[in-house]
């Protein structure tokens, strides 16, 4: 069997993307106060964005021979980021760093799955992974302006 690590990584991202976006959408749903009417919609283009790189890796996998995970059980057993309960304690700035938590874990499993794709020749994937750390990339730089900060992402 050919890509054995690489189909690994895209089901690891299969899990994390589908994580990720519920946690942007609970981000949606529990923010409150200053900048509301400009994040809440915002959140709604990020949902958008982490669900569209979702179906790019899914289907790469279906491309490769592989089986994504697709029922809610495999998603939560094997995703690797962290989620919070939907309670209203959290304030927007908070939220928005525990985003930028879960973007920083997909840059670092993209990385990864750029080496690997590299050792298994399997270019294809890895073009798509340089793509999609690149836009997660952005993100991070684009939240860590909205909180004040600078990007850290050669940190």
């Amino acid at each position: 069997m050919k890509y054995t690590k690489t189909k690994e990584v895209l089901n690891q991202l299969v899990a994390d993307l589908s994580q990720m976006s519920m946690i942007i959408h609970q981000t949606h749903w529990y923010m409150r106060g200053p900048n509301f009417l400009k994040l809440h919609p915002l959140m709604d283009e990020f949902m958008a964005e982490i669900d569209s790189q979702l179906d790019v890796i899914s289907e790469r996998l279906i491309a490769l021979d592989g089986s994504p995970y697709s029922t809610l059980k495999e998603m939560t057993e094997n995703t690797k980021i962290q989620d919070w309960p939907g309670e209203w304690d959290k304030t927007t700035p908070e939220r928005l760093a525990h985003l930028v938590d879960g973007y920083r874990y997909l840059e670092n499993l993209y990385q990864h799955g750029i080496e690997v794709s590299d050792v298994e020749k399997d270019f294809s994937t890895q073009d798509i992974f340089i793509g999609l750390k690149t836009a997660i990339e952005k993100k991070i730089w684009m939240i860590q302006a909205e909180l004040g900060a600078a990007p850290e992402i050669d940190a």
